[in-house]
């Protein structure tokens, strides 16, 4: 068995790390930065951001309705996230995301790691766009709320 393939993602927020981690679990505002596109509309939003807890995140986009889910491993304020994560291709091969909050300056560092399944390695590039996008429209999300 191949070992999962890490991607790795950093943002630095000049807000304190109470305010980013409590953006981030925010039900109201989920659909405003979590697998959203820019050229995507939001059809549902179901999130459940406790250990146990389960998301559903689905976004009508050019290619079709992206569906995305999850379940909440670890919620630790204002340290730690730990969830598992699939999409719709792949319901059987859960992976593991890690989110970290750090005190950085007046602000914080926020670290993103995703334990890739192995078959999926091709993705980790394209992965890793993926999530700055959405750290920088949790930015977005944190700047105005």
């Amino acid at each position: 068995m191949s070992e999962p393939v890490e991607v790795r993602v950093e943002k630095r927020f000049r807000h304190p790390r109470e305010r980013v981690f409590d953006a981030f679990i925010d039900p109201a505002h989920v659909g405003d930065w979590l697998f959203h596109t820019p050229e995507g509309v939001m059809e549902k939003t179901d999130y459940e951001p406790h250990p146990g807890g389960a998301f559903a995140i689905f976004e009508r986009r050019a290619t079709g309705l992206a569906r995305h889910f999850g379940r909440f491993v670890a919620v630790e304020y204002p340290d730690r996230i730990v969830f598992d994560f699939w999409v719709d291709e792949a319901p059987e091969e859960p992976t593991r995301v890690t989110v970290t909050f750090a005190v950085e300056d007046e602000g914080c560092l926020v670290v993103l790691t995703h334990d890739l399944a192995p078959a999926w390695a091709d993705f980790a590039e394209r992965s890793a766009a993926g999530w700055m996008m959405i750290l920088t429209s949790l930015e977005d999300v944190v700047e105005r709320t």
